[in-house]
């Protein structure tokens, strides 16, 4: 009972956080901004080479301000940045803190073995970066496919006889998220009064793909020593559209490597429900005792590498 009313506790506590800690995302958000707008009127415009300061306040000003100056809480900033996620890295630190505790916890409780509490912490740890990370990478396949559209509509518009930060603001207006958004902050960014070639670095260290990368060098090359510009961006669109065909073909003859994948994954797992409903005696070892545990654990560890390693040898790069 003592344990139950431990179990309930917690869990209660986490949802009361998690929900406390959404009510108050929109407000302190809203705060965050205007704090912004009224630090970047209030410093110089010297005082950086960048229009934009980045925030640090959260939800947790105090953790923000202490983990926003080291090596790891730029790293975070970056990788909130880049999968857009509506969150700050205060937020993501306390919330990986608690979710290894809550893991460890658990599966301390229900697993005897000593190593147990260790995966959980590390599992606990983990989960809000590899969230993170799996947002980063849908969000730049998405901007992946957006791109030779953007490309499009900017030669369109310098062809038309508009200058190219016109065409980077019809970009920002006329596509969705997440190209839209991105061409925004490059054009109010040189807008501002920053350079449109540190404007455009920036782009490419917030959007990390190789496309980006030639458009951002052909429009620097062509600033420099002249040229087509509208013709190099429907060349670049083109090769982009190409790729993308080729990536497609990739990925059909991979199919049977990913399937067996996922095949290979789920059935030690399915063959061990099946045999538990069989015979639940036969399997009733292997949960409760602590070498069953241990190989059970060892089973997950090793199905896991298995499956990465399976993911990496189809992995094709295009």
């Amino acid at each position: 009972m003592l344990l139950a009313a431990l179990v309930f506790l917690v869990t209660v506590g986490v949802i009361l956080v998690v929900y406390v800690t959404i009510a108050r995302q929109p407000a302190a958000e809203a705060q965050q901004r205007v704090e912004r707008r009224l630090h970047d009127i209030s410093v110089p415009a010297d005082a950086n080479n960048s229009v934009v300061e980045r925030g640090t306040r959260g939800l947790l000003p105090g953790i923000e301000h202490r983990f926003a100056n080291t090596a790891a809480g730029a790293w975070v900033a970056r990788l909130i940045e880049q999968s857009g996620v509506r969150t700050t890295p205060g937020t993501i630190v306390v919330v990986s803190l608690l979710g290894a505790a809550i893991a460890g916890f658990m599966l301390g409780m229900l697993v005897a073995f000593p190593v147990a509490r260790v995966v959980g912490v590390v599992a606990g740890l983990a989960m809000p970066f590899l969230y993170l990370m799996r947002c980063r990478a849908v969000r730049l396949r998405k901007f992946e496919e957006q791109f030779p559209e953007a490309l499009d509509l900017l030669s369109r518009a310098i062809r038309a006889g508009h200058a190219f930060q016109t065409g980077m603001g019809m970009v920002a207006d006329e596509l969705p998220s997440p190209v839209g958004p991105e061409f925004k902050k490059t054009f109010e960014r040189q807008n501002f009064g920053l350079a449109l070639r540190d404007a455009l670095d920036e782009l490419s260290d917030r959007v990390p793909l190789m496309d980006v990368r030639f458009f951002v060098t052909a429009v620097t090359i062509q600033r420099e020593t002249g040229g087509n510009l509208s013709e190099i961006l429907d060349n670049l669109a083109r090769v982009v559209r190409e790729r993308f065909k080729l990536l497609r073909q990739v990925r059909v003859h991979t199919a049977h490597g990913r399937f067996t994948g996922y095949v290979l994954l789920a059935l030690p797992a399915g063959l061990g429900v099946v045999l538990w409903r069989m015979n639940p005696d036969m399997m009733e070892p292997l949960f409760v005792t602590a070498m069953g545990q241990m190989l059970l654990m060892a089973a997950m560890v090793l199905q896991t590498i298995g499956f990465i390693w399976i993911r990496q040898v189809i992995k094709i790069e295009v």
